[in-house]
């Protein structure tokens, strides 16, 4: 490892920060040089998390007819891709889901629903008994992603029991206007910020691949940085046809690596996730997210893709020595 590599490493194990400049003059790595960031980056995970994994599940609770036009997702109104439409399932599947997570290691349990966003009513209420019977019924931490919400809805959770709320930035500030037109990014930090107030824990991260460049990725995660989010979910472009971005091949497998090793980098103690599009982008090379910095993943089916089954990911971890992290409810 070189000098300077080895200077800004020490540095964050003792407590600094790596700068955005640093950051970049890092990406611009390549060879044998691209495998020392990687080291560099499984060093400070191991530092700061050790060797345990968080798992975590979703269930798409409400599908279709999003009025965003978000250029990636298979949901949005704005696009013909087939996915599945269907209102918000009842509360006993909502549950029945969260026990088979539970029974298969996840840590954290996401209620995900499509939609610019949750307010009160006949649906917040069905979400709200769920969460009440996930905590009474099984040992993992419920989560939601219901879109741009107010404190009060927020507040409203965290009473009901839920752990977590989820929302991505997406992609950079610079950038976001190329994704999405339909809601600002103000918008979602506003969102970030109201959950942070009413007590949750907040999961915010984004999707690489989208056509950003390698900088706008590394200003997303100083944007992640400032906020003080606690867990940062990377997902990877999977083009589904139909969307804008249904015959885009934006990303390989190193630069994949070499991005979750610079997000490990600019957010050492944080929670780092691989979930979507992991098997799409990273082929041969999942394992290697470890590697790479990551600290957890996410097991089974995505939003409207298929992931692989969680008994292949904990052969997998327990190929590599790894161990689940605990987690109590």
């Amino acid at each position: 490892m070189n000098d300077k590599l080895s200077e800004i490493t020490q540095r964050i194990i003792a407590g600094g920060a790596i700068s955005e400049n640093e950051a970049e003059q890092l990406a611009q790595r390549t060879g044998t040089d691209l495998f020392e960031l990687f080291l560099a980056a499984s060093r400070v995970r191991d530092h700061f998390l050790g060797q345990s994994v968080h798992l975590c599940s979703i269930i798409n609770a409400k599908s279709g007819r999003c009025p965003e036009n978000c250029s990636f997702c298979a949901q949005s109104a704005h696009h013909a891709t087939g996915a599945p439409e269907f209102p918000l399932v009842d509360e006993d599947e909502i549950v029945s889901a969260a026990i088979k997570a539970d029974q298969e290691g996840s840590g954290c349990f996401g209620i995900v629903t499509s939609g610019s966003g949750i307010g009160a009513g006949a649906e917040l209420d069905r979400i709200t008994r769920a969460l009440k019977r996930i905590r009474l019924e099984t040992g993992i931490i419920p989560a939601c992603s219901l879109g741009i919400i107010d404190s009060d809805t927020a507040l409203l959770l965290k009473d009901a029991g839920a752990g977590t709320y989820h929302h991505n930035l997406e992609t950079s500030r610079s950038f976001f206007p190329k994704v999405c037109t339909t809601h600002s990014y103000d918008d979602d930090i506003a969102t970030v910020r109201a959950v942070k107030e009413a007590g949750l824990r907040v999961c915010c991260g984004g999707i690489l691949g989208l056509g950003e460049s390698v900088n706008q990725r590394i200003e997303l995660a100083f944007t992640i940085r400032e906020l003080g989010v606690d867990s940062v979910p990377l997902n990877f472009l999977n083009p589904i046809k139909g969307t804008r971005l249904g015959e885009a091949s934006f990303i390989t497998p190193l630069e994949c690596l070499q991005a979750i090793a610079l997000f490990r980098l600019i957010l050492p103690d944080r929670q780092i996730s691989i979930c979507g599009g992991r098997e799409h982008n990273l082929r041969d090379l999942q394992s290697w997210i470890f590697f790479a910095g990551a600290s957890g993943t996410m097991i089974g089916n995505y939003l409207t893709t298929c992931g692989r089954s969680a008994e292949q990911d904990r052969i997998m971890l327990q190929d590599l020595n790894l161990t689940l992290e605990e987690c109590h409810a």
